[in-house]
């Protein structure tokens, strides 16, 4: 019997795939645990709807997010850090600081998650920061640190 997966099922195949199983693990396991429903001409065209909405939404969310990216790009945030004698910094800034500052100056929301530092700065001037807003892009934020 052909099945069209409803979710992920471990060893058979993941959501939305069309699977060939035997009717009695159908009847008995994918059908009332609802993992899955039977292949006919409905769910098959069901399935077809929902595939492509979801490529529409994607392609949608990359369009924003490559367009977010061109204003991060053309964005620079400041940030003001205490200095002790030689120029030395007392503490860092952290990527949860970036992201309150770029909500402060430029009422820009960034998840501090998506804000990808290898570790925190510690110093004084411009850094380029990556920043993570989809799987196929990644911005560029200015930072700099002042003394305060």
């Amino acid at each position: 019997m052909k099945v069209i997966l409803l979710q992920d099922v471990k060893s058979l195949g993941k959501k939305g795939d069309t699977v060939n199983v035997s009717d009695g693990y159908a009847r008995n396991m994918l059908f009332p645990q609802k993992l899955g429903v039977e292949a006919n001409a409905k769910n098959m065209n069901d399935l077809k709807l929902q595939k492509a909405n979801q490529e529409k939404v994607a392609k949608e969310q990359l369009a924003e997010a490559k367009a977010f990216a061109e204003v991060l790009a053309a964005t620079e945030v400041t940030i003001s850090i205490k200095v002790g004698e030689g120029g030395r910094t007392f503490g860092s800034v952290s990527s949860k600081e970036i992201a309150e500052a770029a909500k402060a100056q430029h009422d820009l929301d960034i998840d501090k998650k998506k804000i990808v530092l290898a570790a925190p700065i510690k110093t004084l001037g411009t850094t380029q920061v990556p920043v993570k807003l989809h799987p196929k892009v990644t911005a560029q934020l200015t930072v700099t640190v002042k003394e305060a």
